[in-house]
């Protein structure tokens, strides 16, 4: 990978089409895979051996890594050439393993307590990456999208044995504005979650689901992952009756998370929703803004956004008030006086701004309804820049689906299919450190360079090896 010194930290345009057997080689170094091949071995006891277990590992991270849709392309790839044979430990063309073998391997992977450990090695790289990375996950936005799979034939697959959900139907539906369908994708499989940090486009915690689980169903799940990898800030309290502070800052999400639970979790781990607003009143315009009895002219609608009347107007003229900004210490966001703030004439102005240096101020405590007044509100400038950060998740999802072949719906049985997405997803973390530990070319020619990132990701996967 050629990489220039001005890319940033995590160039995916510069990820080769075809990784060479030096970015192979450390890829499979960097894996923290110890625990997990020993409990393999463990299992196996003292059964055949004819395929080691770190074989049938190397072969399962390299069908994805090769960008392959089945582990029939890569026995033919092994097959013929040497030098990758060696580095996943295979010394002859008749040592590759054979198709059940790997089949096998990956039903055993796809249970407990390997699935979990799998889970783990992705959590070890990402907690390596938030190490080094300071602004890591403090802009993320989550999604789910549908993923392609089979349902095992009775007679010939084993069981499952841990309750891991069975693929199903899935159907989502795009609506306009009016409510009308204008789109409906349908798939049988699963569906992904998945928490992407917006910026560097790296996912920091997922999850595969029935079809059945909504998007907030998970996403406690979710948090609570992202949580555990992501290392916390170094300053700031915790507060009475709330875990010590997230370096999570905002979460950005669509209206599928719009609801009480998920308001109620982001504010007890002191995260601000950056989520999409589903529309519930039915006929309804505008209410009265609690605590207020009508003479202060000051409404609501039904996303948040506070409106004062200019009742001196006939009829009386409805203007949007300018939102200053949230206030932590007292839990509230502040509204003032349009007029004032835009600085152009109201004709209510002697009425609500008398002896006022900066007019009209209203101050709504979030704790009333979190869902519709968060910390930033959704008629705001800055509401739109973070929630167009969820193309980040969009461009995340492509990679897996056409790089690494998440959604090729080759594989069948439950076990299988979330084995194969584990791996999928040390494909994903493990590129995305290999991006960030790469020399950087600075313009001068034969000169490379190392940035501030790459040397703390390599002294702590030396440390990790020794």
């Amino acid at each position: 990978m050629r990489i220039a010194w001005t890319k940033p930290i995590f160039p995916w345009d510069c990820l080769d089409d075809d990784p060479d057997l030096a970015t192979i080689e450390a890829f499979l170094h960097l894996l923290p895979d110890g625990k997990l091949l020993d409990a393999l071995r463990s299992a196996r006891g003292r059964g055949r051996n004819d395929h080691p277990v770190h074989v049938l590992w190397g072969v399962a991270v390299l069908t994805p890594l090769l960008r392959h849709t089945s582990f029939a392309q890569t026995r033919a790839e092994l097959r013929r050439n040497p030098a990758l044979r060696r580095l996943v430990g295979i010394e002859t063309a008749a040592d590759v393993p054979d198709a059940w073998n790997l089949t096998r391997f990956l039903q055993v992977l796809g249970t407990e307590p390997f699935l979990s450990m799998v889970r783990e090695v992705f959590d070890v790289l990402v907690g390596r990456l938030g190490e080094a990375v300071p602004d890591l996950g403090r802009q993320l936005a989550g999604d789910s999208t549908g993923l392609s799979a089979r349902v095992a034939r009775a007679t010939r697959e084993e069981p499952n044995p841990d309750g891991l959900p069975e693929p199903s139907g899935g159907r989502k539906e795009y609506t306009d504005e009016e409510g009308a369908v204008t789109k409906v994708v349908a798939w049988f499989g699963y569906k992904l979650h998945l928490l992407v940090d917006v910026v560097h486009e790296v996912a920091v915690a997922y999850r595969v689901s029935s079809t059945k689980e909504g998007d907030h169903e998970l996403l406690p799940v979710l948090v609570a992952q992202a949580e555990a990898n992501l290392p916390a800030p170094s300053q700031g309290p915790a507060r009475r009756g709330r875990p010590a502070p997230s370096r999570i800052e905002t979460l950005a999400y669509d209206k599928a998370a719009d609801d009480e639970e998920t308001h109620a979790l982001l504010a007890l781990h002191g995260i601000k929703p950056v989520i999409e607003n589903r529309a519930l009143w039915k006929g309804e315009r505008e209410r009265m803004l609690p605590g207020h009895d009508g003479t202060s002219h000051v409404v609501y609608d039904e996303a948040g956004t506070l409106y004062c009347y200019d009742r001196v107007s006939d009829p009386p003229v409805r203007q949007r008030m300018a939102y200053i900004g949230h206030e932590p210490a007292r839990g509230t966001v502040k509204w003032r006086c349009p007029a004032m703030h835009g600085g152009w004439a109201c004709p209510s102005h002697e009425r609500c701004n008398a002896g006022k240096k900066y007019g009209k101020t209203v101050r709504v405590k979030c704790e009333v309804d979190l869902r519709r007044f968060p910390p930033i509100p959704r008629a705001t400038e800055q509401f739109e820049r973070l929630y167009r950060g969820r193309t980040a998740v969009e461009r995340v999802n492509a990679r897996l689906k056409l790089f690494w072949g998440a959604d090729d719906g080759n594989v069948t049985g439950a076990p299988r299919f979330h084995a194969q997405v584990a791996v999928v997803m040390l494909a994903h973390v493990g590129l995305a450190t290999l991006l960030a530990m790469a020399p950087r070319h600075t313009g001068v020619l034969g000169q490379t360079r190392l940035t501030a990132v790459a040397r703390a990701l390599r002294q702590r996967a030396d440390a990790a090896s020794g």
